[in-house]
């Protein structure tokens, strides 16, 4: 039987981080007889359960891309919630390129991340793939029509905690940029808005100026809250507890702004400026977790991608990987009010 409630996150905008920032999980943890641990608080032997959701007791709201090569590995998870964030994602290029059009990258050498490990660690490769795919695609081009050029990237990337994340890069090919080595590279988030600034780089295409949501799929967008099968079925009621917790996060968030972007510059390791740069300003309205089919249907989409381009080890059928019950019930918790006891 779990005794222990573990969370786990990267570091960018979520409802659960802001319920885990105001004591709210824990509080909710206790209240159905758990104990409460946070993996970037742990050692190593558990904080690799961040990428392969190892740990029976595990809630995870992270990238995509490790959830989905765990479960295509076999890991016995289901899927919660999905919640949508338009963070930044941009193709950068150096201070004098004159490429400014995504017809422009063409015959340009891009730098994809080097594999990890595994699957689940190569989220950076899967991220700059389907971030070129994507601005490609605006200019009627595909990935045949540029040199991928491999930069280095951490074979073994662990989850962090805050002081030891804090001053580190989220960006890959930045030095491969600037010494020619490559043309353009791939961009997201608020750390890497400021470190694009902090070298003078320039946007040669933002991919969320598309309104179409399919071009800025990728690991974050939809980002999905995985539990582990143990936990749901042996605890239900905390699994629950944990998404009504999140609800009412994302409820507080979208009435106080400053409050929440206050907490968010600690949870993406960024200012002021790199939360509302790469989440824009009304980025604390949109924070609730869903099921709805678009999410669903968006989070298929990065699911076909990644298998087609070998991060998965298997493909599997979405669906029956989702769980609604949980959500439906914290809903109903949050409504009735007794979410907050």
């Amino acid at each position: 039987m779990t005794e222990t409630l573990w969370y786990t996150r990267c570091p960018v905008p979520t409802a659960s981080g802001l319920a885990h920032s105001l004591g709210w999980l824990g509080e909710s943890a206790a209240g159905n007889g758990l104990s409460f641990g946070v993996l970037q608080d742990a050692g190593p032997e558990l904080a690799v359960r961040h990428f392969d959701h190892g740990l029976p007791g595990l809630v995870r709201e992270g990238g995509n891309v490790p959830a989905l090569a765990a479960r295509a590995a076999g890991a016995p998870t289901r899927l919660i919630g999905l919640t949508w964030i338009d963070e930044a994602q941009a193709i950068v290029v150096g201070p004098d390129s004159t490429v400014s059009t995504a017809p422009e990258l063409a015959g340009l050498r891009v730098g994809i991340p080097a594999w990890a490990q595994d699957q689940a660690r190569s989220f950076p490769r899967a991220m700059a793939l389907h971030g070129f795919a994507n601005a490609l695609r605006l200019g009627g081009l595909t990935l045949a029509d540029v040199q991928v050029t491999e930069v280095a990237v951490e074979p073994n990337p662990q989850v962090r905690t805050e002081s030891q994340q804090r001053g580190r890069s989220l960006t890959w090919g930045v030095e491969q940029l600037l010494d020619g080595t490559v043309d353009a590279i791939y961009v997201k988030g608020a750390r890497a808005q400021e470190v694009a600034r902090e070298h003078g780089l320039r946007i040669a295409v933002d991919l969320d100026a598309t309104e179409t949501r399919r071009l800025r799929v990728n690991n974050g967008t939809p980002r999905p809250i995985t539990v582990h099968q143990e936990l749901l079925d042996t605890r239900p009621e905390a699994v629950i507890g944990f998404l009504a917790q999140s609800l009412r996060a994302a409820d507080w968030a979208a009435g106080d702004r400053d409050a929440a972007a206050a907490v968010l510059q600690r949870e993406t390791l960024s200012g002021p400026e790199g939360v509302t740069a790469a989440y824009g300003a009304d980025f604390h309205l949109g924070l609730h977790p869903s099921l709805s089919d678009e999410r669903v249907e968006l989070l298929g989409v990065q699911q076909q991608f990644l298998y087609t381009h070998g991060f998965l080890a298997t493909d599997f059928d979405l669906e029956s990987w989702i769980a609604r019950e949980p959500l439906e019930q914290a809903r109903a918790l949050v409504a009735s009010g007794r979410a907050a006891a």
